[in-house]
């Protein structure tokens, strides 16, 4: 084994970059907020000067023999130094260091949304997941100290580094350079790519230097070491498998380039070929920086969309092959139809960052991505992530609502070649609309809280009026009633303006059956409901004479469901059935009906590891717009007029 001990002079270098260094403002933007400018020419070794995160991360560095600036800089890839007050992160991530412990019940109610699954517990087993573990091991602290104590977490996390170098190199340096092998296994990466990748992201932080103020209001930074070289070389000492090569899946109109997500944010999978169907794309926001989603998807145990799309030059990422499973969407039934689309912004201050040009990169993979997996282009198949339904009772109010109330749907359905907007009016009673209230001129009133925004942009809660792309929607036809309360986010009370209540807005191209008319008020059947917007001279609408809806067959209510899975007697024998339950707080009462822009899609389900992959159920369901978010029924329990004749679903 080759000794990696420094040289003297290399001592002499190292020792010398403890000075004081100055340090550029920084303008760059992490995962959950903005960065603060970096404090000019301050110290490593000056404690008056620094924060008690800032000293946690010191005393964890000399107590493990790990250079100061390989742990802060690993932490900053992990966490951009965040602690989680509360909890982990949405991951299953916890501290700055983001150890991770995975729970079956994190896997269920995060972006895999793989409640009801039967192999959650396989999925939430991957050792990738469990860092925690092995860090409370190497500590001798409790895992519970780990999740809650941010300063155990951070020598929790030295630890770990520590014993990779040792694994590796039989000693400790105290040249960052030395660390670059050990920094790539910090990664859990199963290849040399994605190991290399963390590893340059790691050390390029510690060549810049940066700094930032924490959620908490902690200020911790990295000096800038413009002489740090780390010894590339040493990726091969992991012996992990090369990656092969893989081609981006773009039109030729984007400047594409293709860097993997963990493999533990997804599934392989062989799409369409395996005969599931991808019958919809969805659409997010980072919360965060370009650069930070695509960090972040590549660490283990957190989450992953097929493309990232930056908002300054419509730059794209793609992240996982349109063939394979990314957990994106929350639900796994999605996840398993669909391809994910991330946009760099901040729902909360979207129309600020999703510029034209993103959204005429977006539309053009859009547009690709549908004619070549024969996506409808409307608003049941172009959706947001806050127009997906939770995969059980307990998940229904947790789904993301991003892009949020500012993205302009009207604007990208028209780039799309599918408008919303058309010769606007109201048809009768029991005819459909689309609601197409417009962008620029749909100014609405909503209430953004600090909470809500992690853009840092929002210091306390306020209320803005903004282009929007909503109608809000009203338990009576009058504008002093209440906002409607979804059942899920309000079972006993109203709606509420807060930016993220998507429970009582209609969006822009969504369609529904018009239940009621009076005066300048329109009601349409929603979520279970009657509900009413103000519509003078069917201003927000344009008939959809067309659409095909359906209602209850019976005069009992209709179960509504999260997923489709077939029924567990269908499955194959020696595999284990995924289950699951009509949502308790929906239904579709009998008199009522909805909007469904296809024919029903048969039950399915996946199982990776198995001979046979996916398995087909007898019975078939419909999707349909049931609120803000679309939900499922099955075919049996309803009657559809319209249904073009012939047309089935897989």
């Amino acid at each position: 084994m080759t000794d990696r001990s420094p040289t003297q002079a290399s001592r002499r270098k190292h020792a010398l970059r403890r000075r004081p260094v100055a340090l550029g403002a920084a303008a760059l933007v992490v995962a959950g907020a903005i960065a603060v400018p970096a404090v000019a020419r301050a110290t490593q070794d000056d404690p008056a000067q620094e924060t008690t995160l800032q000293q946690e991360f010191a005393q964890a560095a000399d107590e493990y023999q790990v250079p100061r600036n390989v742990l802060l800089a690993v932490a900053y890839q992990q966490s951009a130094w965040e602690t989680h007050q509360g909890g982990h992160s949405t991951s299953g991530g916890y501290g700055p260091m983001h150890l991770t412990d995975v729970t079956a019940d994190m896997m269920a109610g995060g972006a895999a949304g793989a409640a009801g699954r039967s192999d959650v517990k396989k999925l939430a087993a991957d050792d990738a997941l469990h860092t925690l573990r092995a860090a409370a091991q190497l500590t001798g602290r409790s895992t519970r100290a780990l999740r809650d104590d941010p300063a155990a977490n951070i020598r929790g996390g030295a630890a770990l580094l520590a014993s990779y170098e040792k694994q590796l190199h039989g000693r400790l340096s105290d040249d960052p350079d030395d660390w670059y092998a050990a920094v790539a296994r910090y990664a859990q990466a199963r290849d040399q790519r994605g190991a290399a990748a963390y590893a340059n992201r790691v050390f390029a932080t510690m060549k810049k230097g940066t700094a930032r103020k924490t959620s908490d209001g902690q200020r911790v930074r990295i000096a800038a070491d413009p002489e740090v070289a780390p010894a590339a070389a040493q990726r091969g000492e992991l012996k992990l498998p090369a990656a092969a090569a893989t081609a981006t899946e773009c039109p030729p109109t984007l400047a594409c380039a293709f860097v993997p997500a963990h493999p533990s944010n997804g599934q392989a999978a062989d799409r369409p070929a395996n005969g599931t169907v991808i019958d919809q794309i969805v659409l997010h926001d980072t919360e965060g920086s370009y650069a930070s989603a695509i960090a972040n998807a590549q660490l283990a145990g957190t989450a992953s969309a097929h493309y990232v799309i930056r908002s300054a030059d419509g730059a794209v990422t793609q992240m996982v092959p349109t063939q394979n499973l990314a957990y994106h969407a929350g639900n796994y039934v999605t996840n398993m139809h669909s391809v994910g689309i991330e946009h760099e912004g901040f729902a909360a201050q979207g129309a600020t960052w999703y510029t034209e040009t993103q959204y005429r990169a977006t539309a053009d993979l859009v547009k690709y991505l549908a004619a070549r997996f024969d996506v409808p282009l409307d608003r049941q198949h172009v959706v947001g992530h806050d127009n997906v339904v939770g995969p059980n009772s307990s998940l229904a109010s947790g789904v993301h609502w991003d892009p949020g109330p500012f993205w302009d749907w009207d604007h990208f359905m028209d780039l799309l070649g599918a408008p919303v907007d058309g010769r606007h009016g109201v048809g009768d009673i029991g005819t459909a609309v689309t609601i197409a209230p417009g962008f620029a001129h749909n100014r609405n009133t909503v209430r953004i809280c600090p909470e809500d925004d992690p853009s840092g942009a929002t210091p306390e809660c306020a209320d803005v009026r903004r282009a929007s792309n909503f109608v809000y929607l009203r338990t009576a036809p009058r504008a002093s009633a209440p906002l409607f309360g979804d059942q899920a986010l309000h079972p006993d009370e109203p709606g509420t303006t807060r930016v993220n209540d998507w429970g009582s807005t209609a969006q822009a191209g969504q369609q529904f059956v018009v239940a009621d008319k009076k005066g300048d008020w329109t009601a349409i059947w929603f979520s279970g409901s009657k509900v009413w917007f103000h519509n003078p001279h069917g201003a927000h609408t344009v008939p959809a004479p067309d659409a095909t809806v359906v209602g209850p067959v019976g005069v009992e209510p209709v179960k509504v469901y999260g997923t489709s899975y077939p029924d567990p007697a269908e499955i194959p024998a020696g595999l284990s059935p995924s289950t699951q339950a009509p949502l308790s707080m929906y239904t579709v009462p009998a008199g009522q009906a909805y909007v469904t822009t296809a024919p029903p899609r048969l039950t399915t389900d996946y199982f990776p590891s198995a001979a046979t992959k996916v398995v087909f159920g007898g019975k078939r369901m419909y999707t349909i717009q049931y609120g803000h978010r679309t939900s499922l029924v099955y075919e049996t329990d309803v009657r559809a007029k319209g249904v073009a004749q012939g047309l089935t679903a897989r």
